[in-house]
Formats: C-alpha cells, sequence, structure tokens
C-alpha cells in the first residue's frame, strides 16, 4: 500500500511538472514565442491564429486525461462507483475529441513528414486502446476494460515519455528524426510496460474474478 501511494504520488508530481512545463513553454509569454512554434511560423502557410485554436483544446484536454488517470487506480475511485464511472467517461470524451483535434495538429508537426505520420499512429493507438476499453466496460468485462484502459492510459502518458526520451535524442540527431523516434520510443516503452504489467497481474489472479482486481492504493 505504501509503495502505492509512492508511485501515485511520483506520478501526479510528473504531471504537476508537466503542467509546469507547459505553462513556462507556452503560456507565460505567449505561444508564438516559444522556439517549436517560431520554427512553424517561418511557413507562409502556417497560421498561428488557427492553429491555436486546436492546440489550447489539445493540451487542456492532455493534462485533463493524465491527472485522471492515478485517481482511478485508487481504492477510494473504485470504491466510488460513481465517481470513478464519471471520471472514466470524461477521461474517455476528453480523449475522442482530442483525437478529433491531432490531424489537424500534425500536419505543421516539427520534424516533417516523418513527425506527421508518427503522431498520426499515435492517435489511432489512442482510439484503438480507448474505444476498446470503453467498449469492453460497456459489456461489463471489467477486466478486459482495465486491460485496455491501461493500454489507453499508456499511451496518454506518450504526452509526457516523449519530451523526457526527445531531449537526448535531439543531442545526436536532427529534429526530422528525432522528434517521429521519439513519439515510437514513446509507445513502445508505455505499452511494453503495460503488458509486463497486464501479464503480471494475470499470474496473480487465479479465478478471473473482478474481487481479484486490487487497486494501486
Amino acid at each position: 500500500m505504501k509503495n502505492g501511494r509512492v508511485t501515485i504520488g511520483a506520478m501526479y508530481g510528473v504531471i504537476g511538472l508537466f503542467m509546469i512545463y507547459i505553462f513556462w513553454m507556452f503560456l507565460l509569454n505567449g505561444v508564438e514565442h516559444a522556439p517549436m512554434v517560431k520554427g512553424k511560423m517561418e511557413d507562409q502557410n502556417f497560421s498561428v491564429s488557427t492553429w491555436k485554436w486546436f492546440f489550447y483544446p489539445h493540451i487542456l484536454l492532455g493534462t485533463i486525461s493524465l491527472a485522471i488517470g492515478p485517481f482511478q487506480l485508487t481504492k477510494l475511485s473504485q470504491k466510488k462507483r460513481h465517481l470513478h464511472k464519471l471520471l472514466g467517461k470524461v477521461y474517455a470524451v476528453a480523449i475522442f475529441i482530442n483525437i478529433l483535434m491531432v490531424p489537424y495538429l500534425t500536419l505543421s508537426a516539427t520534424g516533417g513528414k516523418g513527425s506527421t505520420i508518427a503522431f498520426l499512429i499515435l492517435d489511432l493507438f489512442w482510439l484503438w486502446t480507448t474505444s476498446m476499453g470503453v467498449l469492453k466496460a460497456a459489456q461489463r468485462k471489467i477486466l478486459a476494460h482495465k486491460e485496455w484502459i491501461l493500454r489507453s492510459y499508456a499511451i496518454t502518458w506518450v504526452f509526457v515519455t516523449f519530451r523526457v526520451v526527445m531531449v537526448p535524442l535531439l543531442i545526436f540527431l536532427d529534429k526530422s528524426l528525432a522528434f517521429p523516434l521519439a513519439v515510437y520510443l514513446g509507445i513502445g516503452i508505455n505499452l511494453l510496460f503495460i503488458e509486463w504489467r497486464n501479464r503480471k497481474n494475470k499470474r496473480v489472479r487465479k479465478d478471473g474474478d473482478i474481487k481479484s482486481i486490487h487497486p494501486i492504493v
């Protein structure tokens, strides 16, 4: 239980740092002054005013999805079923709306066509895993629902992993390689971890009963 609390606390600590980064990079001085956006503005076809209408909801909805995830793993959330279902719906709706934002944003993705393709693949993974999680919940297949929602959250966590992995890659690689590679590594690292966790849970469970699902805290 103590380790679980530490894990949840660490996750929220990382999410807090992520929010500070987003605020400092894109909101404090205006998005036009962010280095990433300055590079886009060199393209005469790029409209920063239109881009903002997609980017701001994208980061807001992404942050909401990130923040909901750890709480849903707690005993408190799973005891309060109505709250758990409500937050689950907010999580899914936030992602489904966000999925619609991504294709436009990828058109001007830093790193060129390689990044565009990588982010679209990420978007498809997001749609697939979240849709399966929602479907399994609707079918009342709780164990399968949990496995797929964990996969969905692993893709949501690419918001963070991508930026962590990208920093060392940019030291050695050009943006056209570093950005898409960081996306693929983020997807791979996060999903491999979740698959390891799901397999570990299956070994612990003996009868597949809903009672065998243990929250982190």
